[in-house]
Protein backbone atom coordinates (compact mmCIF):
# COMPACT_ATOMS: atom_id res chain seq x y z
CA UNK A 1 0.00 0.00 0.00
CA UNK A 2 2.80 2.40 0.91
CA UNK A 3 4.61 1.61 -2.32
CA UNK A 4 1.50 2.27 -4.41
CA UNK A 5 0.75 5.55 -2.56
CA UNK A 6 4.36 6.72 -2.77
CA UNK A 7 5.05 5.66 -6.37
CA UNK A 8 1.84 7.39 -7.50
CA UNK A 9 2.79 10.59 -5.70
CA UNK A 10 6.27 10.42 -7.17
CA UNK A 11 4.97 9.84 -10.69
CA UNK A 12 2.16 12.41 -10.79
CA UNK A 13 2.77 15.01 -8.06
CA UNK A 14 6.48 15.00 -7.09
CA UNK A 15 7.29 18.14 -5.08
CA UNK A 16 3.63 19.16 -4.66
CA UNK A 17 2.15 18.98 -1.21
CA UNK A 18 -0.29 16.21 -2.01
CA UNK A 19 -1.55 14.04 -4.88
CA UNK A 20 -4.86 14.05 -6.72
CA UNK A 21 -4.97 10.31 -7.44
CA UNK A 22 -7.96 10.31 -9.81
CA UNK A 23 -6.93 13.28 -11.94
CA UNK A 24 -3.25 12.28 -11.52
CA UNK A 25 -1.84 15.70 -10.67
CA UNK A 26 -0.52 17.69 -7.73
CA UNK A 27 -2.75 19.21 -5.05
CA UNK A 28 -1.93 21.98 -2.60
CA UNK A 29 -3.82 22.84 0.54
CA UNK A 30 -3.66 26.45 1.75
CA UNK A 31 -2.60 25.13 5.18
CA UNK A 32 1.03 25.07 4.02
CA UNK A 33 1.13 28.47 2.30
CA UNK A 34 3.64 28.07 -0.50
CA UNK A 35 5.85 25.55 1.31
CA UNK A 36 6.10 22.47 -0.91
CA UNK A 37 6.62 18.75 -0.39
CA UNK A 38 4.28 17.95 2.53
CA UNK A 39 3.85 14.33 1.42
CA UNK A 40 7.63 13.89 1.12
CA UNK A 41 8.36 15.20 4.62
CA UNK A 42 5.35 13.46 6.18
CA UNK A 43 6.37 10.11 4.61
CA UNK A 44 10.11 10.17 5.43
CA UNK A 45 9.92 8.18 8.67
CA UNK A 46 7.38 5.70 7.27
CA UNK A 47 9.70 4.98 4.33
CA UNK A 48 12.61 4.54 6.75
CA UNK A 49 10.69 2.23 9.13
CA UNK A 50 9.44 0.12 6.21
CA UNK A 51 13.04 -0.14 4.92
CA UNK A 52 12.13 1.44 1.58
CA UNK A 53 15.65 2.77 1.26
CA UNK A 54 15.67 3.80 -2.40
CA UNK A 55 12.49 5.84 -1.83
CA UNK A 56 13.87 7.30 1.43
CA UNK A 57 17.04 8.40 -0.36
CA UNK A 58 15.06 10.08 -3.13
CA UNK A 59 12.99 11.90 -0.49
CA UNK A 60 16.14 12.95 1.40
CA UNK A 61 17.67 14.34 -1.78
CA UNK A 62 14.51 16.36 -2.47
CA UNK A 63 14.64 17.80 1.07
CA UNK A 64 18.33 18.75 0.65
CA UNK A 65 17.81 20.46 -2.70
CA UNK A 66 14.26 21.78 -2.68
CA UNK A 67 12.68 22.15 0.79
CA UNK A 68 12.47 25.91 1.20
CA UNK A 69 10.87 27.86 4.04
CA UNK A 70 11.70 31.32 2.69
CA UNK A 71 8.17 31.92 1.49
CA UNK A 72 6.06 35.07 1.59
CA UNK A 73 2.91 33.22 2.57
CA UNK A 74 0.64 32.48 5.49
CA UNK A 75 0.79 28.97 6.99
CA UNK A 76 -1.05 27.08 9.71
CA UNK A 77 1.40 27.01 12.64
CA UNK A 78 -0.18 23.78 13.91
CA UNK A 79 -0.16 21.89 10.58
CA UNK A 80 3.37 22.98 9.67
CA UNK A 81 4.58 22.01 13.14
CA UNK A 82 3.05 18.53 13.29
CA UNK A 83 3.79 17.56 9.67
CA UNK A 84 6.99 19.40 8.73
CA UNK A 85 8.78 19.97 12.06
CA UNK A 86 7.59 16.60 13.38
CA UNK A 87 8.48 14.78 10.16
CA UNK A 88 11.95 16.32 10.00
CA UNK A 89 12.68 15.59 13.68
CA UNK A 90 11.72 11.92 13.27
CA UNK A 91 13.71 11.57 10.07
CA UNK A 92 16.73 12.97 11.93
CA UNK A 93 16.37 10.70 14.97
CA UNK A 94 15.86 7.60 12.82
CA UNK A 95 18.52 8.23 10.15
CA UNK A 96 21.00 10.55 11.87
CA UNK A 97 21.17 12.73 8.73
CA UNK A 98 22.15 16.26 9.71
CA UNK A 99 20.06 17.93 6.98
CA UNK A 100 16.88 16.96 8.83
CA UNK A 101 18.03 18.50 12.14
CA UNK A 102 19.12 21.67 10.40
CA UNK A 103 15.83 22.05 8.47
CA UNK A 104 13.72 21.31 11.57
CA UNK A 105 15.51 24.00 13.59
CA UNK A 106 15.36 26.50 10.70
CA UNK A 107 11.59 26.01 10.41
CA UNK A 108 11.13 26.12 14.18
CA UNK A 109 12.86 29.51 14.27
CA UNK A 110 10.53 30.79 11.56
CA UNK A 111 7.51 29.78 13.69
CA UNK A 112 8.66 31.68 16.81
CA UNK A 113 7.07 35.05 15.80
CA UNK A 114 3.65 33.36 16.15
CA UNK A 115 4.13 33.69 19.94
CA UNK A 116 4.32 37.51 19.79
CA UNK A 117 0.99 38.08 21.53
CA UNK A 118 0.31 39.76 24.86
CA UNK A 119 -0.14 36.36 26.58
CA UNK A 120 2.34 34.30 24.55
CA UNK A 121 -0.53 32.10 23.30
CA UNK A 122 0.43 31.77 19.61
CA UNK A 123 -1.54 32.83 16.56
CA UNK A 124 -3.03 30.10 14.35
CA UNK A 125 -1.73 31.61 11.11
CA UNK A 126 1.67 33.13 10.44
CA UNK A 127 3.29 34.78 7.45
CA UNK A 128 6.73 33.15 7.48
CA UNK A 129 8.42 36.11 5.76
CA UNK A 130 6.89 39.08 7.60
CA UNK A 131 6.33 37.30 10.93
CA UNK A 132 2.78 38.73 11.06
CA UNK A 133 0.25 36.44 12.74
CA UNK A 134 -3.54 36.29 13.05
CA UNK A 135 -6.25 33.83 14.03
CA UNK A 136 -8.80 31.99 11.93
CA UNK A 137 -11.59 34.46 11.15
CA UNK A 138 -14.25 31.87 12.13
CA UNK A 139 -12.80 31.16 15.60
CA UNK A 140 -14.84 32.58 18.50
CA UNK A 141 -13.99 36.28 18.95
CA UNK A 142 -10.48 36.09 17.50
CA UNK A 143 -9.51 33.12 19.65
CA UNK A 144 -6.63 30.69 19.34
CA UNK A 145 -7.64 27.01 19.31
CA UNK A 146 -6.80 24.58 22.10
CA UNK A 147 -5.71 21.73 19.80
CA UNK A 148 -3.49 24.11 17.83
CA UNK A 149 -1.60 26.01 20.53
CA UNK A 150 -1.66 22.88 22.71
CA UNK A 151 0.04 20.69 20.09
CA UNK A 152 3.50 22.25 19.91
CA UNK A 153 5.00 20.93 23.13
CA UNK A 154 6.68 17.70 22.01
CA UNK A 155 8.30 19.19 18.92
CA UNK A 156 9.44 22.39 20.66
CA UNK A 157 11.06 20.49 23.54
CA UNK A 158 13.06 18.54 20.96
CA UNK A 159 13.93 21.74 19.06
CA UNK A 160 15.47 23.13 22.27
CA UNK A 161 17.36 19.88 22.82
CA UNK A 162 18.75 19.80 19.26
CA UNK A 163 19.51 23.51 18.86
CA UNK A 164 20.57 24.50 22.38
CA UNK A 165 18.09 27.40 22.04
CA UNK A 166 15.87 27.34 25.14
CA UNK A 167 13.37 29.77 23.62
CA UNK A 168 11.43 26.88 22.09
CA UNK A 169 10.93 25.18 25.47
CA UNK A 170 10.11 28.49 27.16
CA UNK A 171 7.35 29.29 24.67
CA UNK A 172 5.50 26.02 25.24
CA UNK A 173 6.05 26.01 29.02
CA UNK A 174 4.50 29.49 29.14
CA UNK A 175 1.31 28.19 27.46
CA UNK A 176 0.80 25.92 30.47
CA UNK A 177 1.29 28.86 32.85
CA UNK A 178 -1.49 30.79 31.11
CA UNK A 179 -3.83 27.78 31.26
CA UNK A 180 -3.09 27.04 34.90
CA UNK A 181 -4.09 30.59 35.89
CA UNK A 182 -7.55 30.22 34.33
CA UNK A 183 -10.72 28.79 35.84
CA UNK A 184 -11.75 25.61 34.05
CA UNK A 185 -15.54 25.15 33.75
CA UNK A 186 -16.19 21.80 35.49
CA UNK A 187 -12.47 21.08 35.14
CA UNK A 188 -12.76 21.20 31.32
CA UNK A 189 -10.64 23.18 28.85
CA UNK A 190 -12.73 25.19 26.34
CA UNK A 191 -11.63 25.01 22.69
CA UNK A 192 -11.22 28.79 22.35
CA UNK A 193 -8.80 31.15 24.14
CA UNK A 194 -8.24 34.79 23.27
CA UNK A 195 -4.46 35.35 22.90
CA UNK A 196 -4.67 39.04 23.84
CA UNK A 197 -7.00 38.99 26.85
CA UNK A 198 -5.97 35.52 28.03
CA UNK A 199 -9.65 34.66 28.58
CA UNK A 200 -11.70 31.76 27.23
CA UNK A 201 -13.91 32.34 24.21
CA UNK A 202 -17.11 30.30 23.79
CA UNK A 203 -17.43 27.47 26.27
CA UNK A 204 -17.25 24.64 23.74
CA UNK A 205 -15.35 21.51 24.77
CA UNK A 206 -14.34 18.65 22.51
CA UNK A 207 -12.02 15.65 22.59
CA UNK A 208 -12.41 15.67 18.79
CA UNK A 209 -11.45 18.47 16.39
CA UNK A 210 -10.38 21.75 18.08
CA UNK A 211 -9.49 19.96 21.36
CA UNK A 212 -8.12 16.46 20.69
CA UNK A 213 -4.33 16.65 20.55
CA UNK A 214 -4.03 19.09 23.48
CA UNK A 215 -4.95 16.20 25.83
CA UNK A 216 -2.74 13.77 23.89
CA UNK A 217 0.27 16.10 24.28
CA UNK A 218 -0.20 16.49 28.06
CA UNK A 219 0.15 12.71 28.48
CA UNK A 220 2.90 12.36 25.87
CA UNK A 221 4.90 15.29 27.31
CA UNK A 222 5.04 13.39 30.60
CA UNK A 223 6.03 10.13 28.86
CA UNK A 224 8.58 11.88 26.60
CA UNK A 225 10.18 13.50 29.68
CA UNK A 226 10.91 10.00 31.04
CA UNK A 227 8.01 10.63 33.43
CA UNK A 228 9.57 13.68 35.09
CA UNK A 229 7.10 16.32 33.75
CA UNK A 230 4.78 16.15 36.76
CA UNK A 231 2.81 19.20 35.64
CA UNK A 232 1.92 17.56 32.31
CA UNK A 233 0.98 14.36 34.13
CA UNK A 234 -1.34 16.13 36.57
CA UNK A 235 -3.00 18.21 33.85
CA UNK A 236 -3.65 15.05 31.79
CA UNK A 237 -5.17 12.87 34.51
CA UNK A 238 -7.22 15.77 35.94
CA UNK A 239 -8.64 16.61 32.51
CA UNK A 240 -9.37 12.94 31.77
CA UNK A 241 -11.36 12.78 35.02
CA UNK A 242 -13.37 15.86 33.98
CA UNK A 243 -13.96 14.35 30.52
CA UNK A 244 -15.24 11.14 32.11
CA UNK A 245 -17.60 13.04 34.38
CA UNK A 246 -18.97 15.51 31.84
CA UNK A 247 -18.55 14.06 28.33
CA UNK A 248 -18.36 10.26 28.37
CA UNK A 249 -21.75 8.60 28.05
CA UNK A 250 -23.19 5.16 27.25
CA UNK A 251 -25.88 4.73 24.59
CA UNK A 252 -29.01 2.66 25.22
CA UNK A 253 -27.43 0.01 22.98
CA UNK A 254 -24.42 -0.14 25.29
CA UNK A 255 -21.87 1.85 23.26
CA UNK A 256 -19.54 4.17 25.18
CA UNK A 257 -18.93 7.46 23.37
CA UNK A 258 -17.41 10.88 24.01
CA UNK A 259 -19.92 13.67 23.43
CA UNK A 260 -19.24 17.36 22.72
CA UNK A 261 -20.02 20.03 25.33
CA UNK A 262 -21.53 23.35 24.25
CA UNK A 263 -21.96 25.80 27.09
CA UNK A 264 -23.19 23.09 29.45
CA UNK A 265 -25.36 21.24 26.89
CA UNK A 266 -24.20 17.93 25.45
CA UNK A 267 -24.26 17.23 21.73
CA UNK A 268 -24.38 13.44 21.36
CA UNK A 269 -21.96 13.32 18.46
CA UNK A 270 -18.51 11.74 18.20
CA UNK A 271 -16.03 12.60 15.46
CA UNK A 272 -13.65 10.23 13.69
CA UNK A 273 -10.89 12.45 15.13
CA UNK A 274 -12.15 11.63 18.65
CA UNK A 275 -11.47 7.93 18.05
CA UNK A 276 -7.76 8.53 18.78
CA UNK A 277 -8.82 8.73 22.45
CA UNK A 278 -9.05 4.95 22.84
CA UNK A 279 -5.33 4.70 22.10
CA UNK A 280 -4.50 7.70 24.29
CA UNK A 281 -6.40 6.35 27.30
CA UNK A 282 -4.73 2.94 26.87
CA UNK A 283 -1.31 4.59 26.63
CA UNK A 284 -1.94 6.50 29.87
CA UNK A 285 -3.66 3.70 31.80
CA UNK A 286 -0.46 2.33 33.35
CA UNK A 287 0.36 5.67 35.00
CA UNK A 288 -3.20 6.35 36.18
CA UNK A 289 -3.59 7.49 39.79
CA UNK A 290 -4.77 5.10 42.48
CA UNK A 291 -6.30 1.87 41.23
CA UNK A 292 -7.66 3.32 37.97
CA UNK A 293 -5.43 1.39 35.52
CA UNK A 294 -7.91 -1.44 34.93
CA UNK A 295 -10.82 0.97 34.61
CA UNK A 296 -8.99 3.10 32.04
CA UNK A 297 -8.05 0.02 29.97
CA UNK A 298 -11.72 -1.02 29.95
CA UNK A 299 -12.73 2.50 28.92
CA UNK A 300 -10.15 2.45 26.09
CA UNK A 301 -11.47 -0.92 24.88
CA UNK A 302 -15.06 0.37 24.92
CA UNK A 303 -14.13 3.43 22.85
CA UNK A 304 -12.27 1.18 20.39
CA UNK A 305 -15.40 -0.97 20.07
CA UNK A 306 -17.64 2.05 19.46
CA UNK A 307 -15.30 3.33 16.77
CA UNK A 308 -15.21 -0.12 15.15
CA UNK A 309 -19.02 -0.07 15.13
CA UNK A 310 -18.95 3.27 13.29
CA UNK A 311 -17.05 1.42 10.53
CA UNK A 312 -19.08 -1.82 10.68
CA UNK A 313 -22.41 0.04 10.29
CA UNK A 314 -21.52 1.52 6.89
CA UNK A 315 -21.79 0.06 3.39
CA UNK A 316 -18.05 0.44 2.74
CA UNK A 317 -16.81 -0.70 6.19
CA UNK A 318 -15.00 2.65 6.49
CA UNK A 319 -16.04 5.13 9.14
CA UNK A 320 -17.77 8.49 8.65
CA UNK A 321 -16.27 11.85 9.67
CA UNK A 322 -18.75 12.04 12.58
CA UNK A 323 -21.47 9.80 13.98
CA UNK A 324 -24.37 10.39 16.33
CA UNK A 325 -26.21 8.89 19.26
CA UNK A 326 -29.60 10.56 19.11
CA UNK A 327 -32.95 10.30 17.39
CA UNK A 328 -32.83 6.53 17.57
CA UNK A 329 -29.47 6.11 15.80
CA UNK A 330 -26.23 4.82 17.27
CA UNK A 331 -22.75 5.23 15.78
CA UNK A 332 -24.20 6.38 12.44
CA UNK A 333 -23.76 9.66 10.55
CA UNK A 334 -27.11 11.37 9.98
CA UNK A 335 -25.93 14.49 8.14
CA UNK A 336 -24.70 14.39 4.56
CA UNK A 337 -21.67 16.56 5.37
CA UNK A 338 -20.50 14.03 8.00
CA UNK A 339 -20.63 10.91 5.79
CA UNK A 340 -17.23 11.30 4.12
CA UNK A 341 -14.01 9.39 4.83
CA UNK A 342 -10.70 11.10 4.00
CA UNK A 343 -8.25 8.24 4.74
CA UNK A 344 -8.05 9.24 8.40
CA UNK A 345 -5.86 7.25 10.84
CA UNK A 346 -7.45 7.66 14.29
CA UNK A 347 -9.42 4.40 14.46
CA UNK A 348 -6.45 2.36 13.23
CA UNK A 349 -4.21 4.26 15.66
CA UNK A 350 -6.41 3.09 18.53
CA UNK A 351 -6.36 -0.51 17.22
CA UNK A 352 -2.54 -0.35 17.18
CA UNK A 353 -2.30 0.83 20.81
CA UNK A 354 -4.93 -1.68 21.95
CA UNK A 355 -3.07 -4.51 20.18
CA UNK A 356 0.25 -3.52 21.81
CA UNK A 357 -1.26 -3.41 25.30
CA UNK A 358 -3.62 -6.42 25.16
CA UNK A 359 -2.56 -8.64 22.22
CA UNK A 360 -6.27 -9.37 21.73
CA UNK A 361 -6.41 -10.68 18.13
CA UNK A 362 -9.65 -8.79 17.39
CA UNK A 363 -7.66 -5.56 16.98
CA UNK A 364 -5.62 -7.07 14.15
CA UNK A 365 -8.81 -8.49 12.65
CA UNK A 366 -10.44 -5.05 12.76
CA UNK A 367 -7.31 -3.52 11.22
CA UNK A 368 -7.40 -6.10 8.44
CA UNK A 369 -11.07 -5.24 7.74
CA UNK A 370 -9.94 -1.64 7.26
CA UNK A 371 -7.11 -2.71 4.92
CA UNK A 372 -9.56 -4.67 2.76
CA UNK A 373 -12.01 -1.75 2.65
CA UNK A 374 -9.25 0.71 1.72
CA UNK A 375 -8.08 -1.61 -1.08
CA UNK A 376 -11.61 -2.15 -2.34
CA UNK A 377 -12.99 1.38 -2.21
CA UNK A 378 -10.13 3.91 -1.96
CA UNK A 379 -7.40 2.43 -4.17
CA UNK A 380 -7.31 3.76 -7.72
CA UNK A 381 -4.73 3.47 -10.47
CA UNK A 382 -3.15 6.78 -9.39
CA UNK A 383 -2.99 6.23 -5.61
CA UNK A 384 -5.57 6.27 -2.79
CA UNK A 385 -8.55 8.63 -2.59
CA UNK A 386 -11.04 9.58 0.10
CA UNK A 387 -14.75 8.86 -0.48
CA UNK A 388 -17.72 11.20 -0.15
CA UNK A 389 -20.30 8.83 1.38
CA UNK A 390 -19.43 5.66 3.30
CA UNK A 391 -23.08 4.58 3.30
CA UNK A 392 -23.26 4.46 -0.50
CA UNK A 393 -22.18 1.23 -2.16
CA UNK A 394 -21.04 3.21 -5.20
CA UNK A 395 -19.48 6.34 -3.69
CA UNK A 396 -17.85 9.23 -5.49
CA UNK A 397 -14.17 9.86 -4.76
CA UNK A 398 -12.83 13.14 -3.35
CA UNK A 399 -9.63 12.90 -5.42
CA UNK A 400 -7.16 13.69 -2.62
CA UNK A 401 -4.43 11.43 -1.22
CA UNK A 402 -3.82 13.16 2.11
CA UNK A 403 -0.21 13.37 3.30
CA UNK A 404 -1.33 11.90 6.64
CA UNK A 405 -2.38 8.70 4.85
CA UNK A 406 1.34 7.97 4.35
CA UNK A 407 2.48 9.49 7.66
CA UNK A 408 -0.14 7.98 9.94
CA UNK A 409 -2.71 5.57 8.47
CA UNK A 410 -0.20 3.29 6.74
CA UNK A 411 2.40 3.59 9.53
CA UNK A 412 -0.11 2.60 12.23
CA UNK A 413 -1.32 -0.30 10.07
CA UNK A 414 2.28 -1.45 9.62
CA UNK A 415 2.93 -1.23 13.37
CA UNK A 416 -0.33 -3.05 14.14
CA UNK A 417 1.05 -6.06 12.24
CA UNK A 418 4.67 -5.65 13.45
CA UNK A 419 6.45 -7.04 16.52
CA UNK A 420 6.29 -4.94 19.69
CA UNK A 421 10.02 -4.14 19.45
CA UNK A 422 9.41 -2.08 16.30
CA UNK A 423 9.46 1.46 17.80
CA UNK A 424 8.81 0.29 21.41
CA UNK A 425 6.72 2.69 23.52
CA UNK A 426 9.30 2.93 26.31
CA UNK A 427 11.76 4.55 23.87
CA UNK A 428 9.50 6.43 21.44
CA UNK A 429 6.50 8.76 21.69
CA UNK A 430 4.47 9.54 18.55
CA UNK A 431 3.55 13.11 17.78
CA UNK A 432 -0.03 13.70 16.62
CA UNK A 433 1.03 13.08 13.00
CA UNK A 434 2.50 9.67 14.01
CA UNK A 435 6.08 10.95 13.86
CA UNK A 436 8.12 9.05 16.50
CA UNK A 437 10.22 11.19 18.86
CA UNK A 438 12.64 9.64 21.36
CA UNK A 439 12.05 9.81 25.11
CA UNK A 440 14.42 12.43 26.57
CA UNK A 441 16.13 10.58 29.44
CA UNK A 442 15.76 12.01 32.95
CA UNK A 443 19.08 13.76 33.46
CA UNK A 444 18.91 15.36 30.02
CA UNK A 445 15.27 16.46 30.40
CA UNK A 446 15.85 18.08 33.79
CA UNK A 447 18.89 19.96 32.46
CA UNK A 448 16.79 21.36 29.60
CA UNK A 449 13.97 22.49 31.90
CA UNK A 450 16.33 24.01 34.48
CA UNK A 451 18.16 25.91 31.74
CA UNK A 452 14.81 27.12 30.44
CA UNK A 453 13.69 28.28 33.89
CA UNK A 454 17.01 30.03 34.61
CA UNK A 455 16.78 32.04 31.40
CA UNK A 456 13.18 32.95 32.23
CA UNK A 457 14.20 34.29 35.65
Amino acid sequence: MMKHAWDSYRRYAWGSNELRPVSKQGHSSNLFGSIKGATIVDALDTLFIMEMSEEFNAATEWVEKNLDFNVNAEVSVFEVNIRFVGGLLSAYYLSGKEVFRQKAVELGEKLLPAFRTSTGIPWALLNLKSGVGRNWPWASGGSSILAEYGTLHLEFMHLSKLSGNQEFAQKVMNIRKVLNRLDKPQGLYPNYLNPNSGQWGQHHVSVGGLGDSFYEYLLKAWLMSDKTDEEGKKMYYDSLQAIETSLIRKSSGGLTYIAEWKGGLLEHKMGHLTCFAGGMIALGADGAPGDKTGHQMELAAEIARTCHESYARTALKLGPEAFRFDGGVEAIATRQNEKYFILRPEVIETYMYMWRFTHDPKYREWGWEAVQALERHCKVEGGYSGVRDVYSSNPSLDDVQQSFFLAETLKYLYLLFSEDDQLPFDHWVFNTEAHPLPVIRKDRYNREVNKCMRIKL
